[in-house]
């Protein structure tokens, strides 16, 4: 089995058992942004993986989701945020740059931004890891949506006056949680091989959701962000899929395919048979 991961925090809890031994794991594990990893699974180069929630309703006939995991939040979430030099209903015309790692992000601002903010900027894509953050500065730009460690890293740089929590604009519109990642297989690889490799995620999730201070003081020595930052985020993340949780993706792609962003697809389910 070819495994993907996001080599950021907030999928450490995830990953950590079996990066430790503690659980089994695939036999290759492939390390990339959620947006390549998007790529990499529709392409038939990885057999399971976490992806952007709306890389799923894109294609969903080529994917089963893998039950009760994913990355979400109610609420605040961090990691996810338009920085903006001026309040976000001032965005209409605007220059704003959007990371390139991700797209479910994409789709979440360009609804807020439509339905929430009113307001129709010009978006332009960017590079926006940790180590791009200088090299944004000399972009022209009215904001932009960063995501992942260097949204936590923008945050304590101060350097724009607004900060949007995508997760928490959400919260606020709809009174739901936000799914922004999922693990998906796909349709095509054994049942078997893909059950076996969910369960061992899910033990592996049970092991670092009970080690989270310890997550968080290997992620501060990792990325040089404040341990406190690093565990208080992780604190506030949910890495389950319970109703709740399907409804608000529900919601999402509802929405999403009103506004024709994405296929209207059902919700299916790795299941043992």
């Amino acid at each position: 089995m070819r495994l993907g991961r996001i080599p950021w925090i907030n999928a450490a809890p995830v990953y950590a058992a079996m990066d430790r031994g503690i659980v089994p794991g695939p036999g290759t594990v492939v390390s990339a942004t959620a947006a390549e990893l998007n790529d990499l699974l529709a392409a038939g180069e990885l057999d399971l993986s976490v992806v952007s929630a709306v890389e799923y309703a894109r294609d969903a006939a080529a994917y089963h989701l893998l039950p009760d995991l994913a990355i979400s939040c109610d609420g605040a979430v961090h990691s996810v945020a338009l920085f903006s030099k001026r309040p976000v209903t001032e965005l209409d015309g605007a220059t704003v740059l959007r990371t390139a790692s991700s797209r479910t992000s994409h789709l979440l601002l360009e609804l807020l931004c439509r339905h929430v903010w009113k307001v129709a900027p010009n978006f332009v894509s960017a590079r926006a890891e940790a180590n791009d953050l200088v090299a944004l500065e000399t972009l022209p730009h009215d904001a932009v949506l960063v995501i992942g460690d260097a949204a936590l890293h923008l945050r304590a740089s101060g350097l724009y006056p607004v900060r949007e929590d995508l997760g928490d604009a959400w919260k606020r519109w709809t009174g739901l949680p936000f799914v922004f990642a999922v693990w998906a297989a796909r349709r095509d690889v054994d049942r078997g091989d893909a059950l076996g490799l969910h369960r061992q995620l899910l033990e592996s999730r049970a092991w670092g959701v009970a080690h989270l201070d310890l997550i968080a003081d290997e992620a501060a020595l990792r990325t040089g962000i404040p341990r406190h930052t690093c565990r208080a985020y992780l604190g506030d993340l949910d890495y389950q899929l319970s109703y709740r949780h399907l409804a608000g993706l529900t919601e999402f792609f509802g929405r999403l395919a009103k506004d024709g962003l994405v296929p209207d697809g059902s919700l299916s389910f790795l299941t043992a048979a």
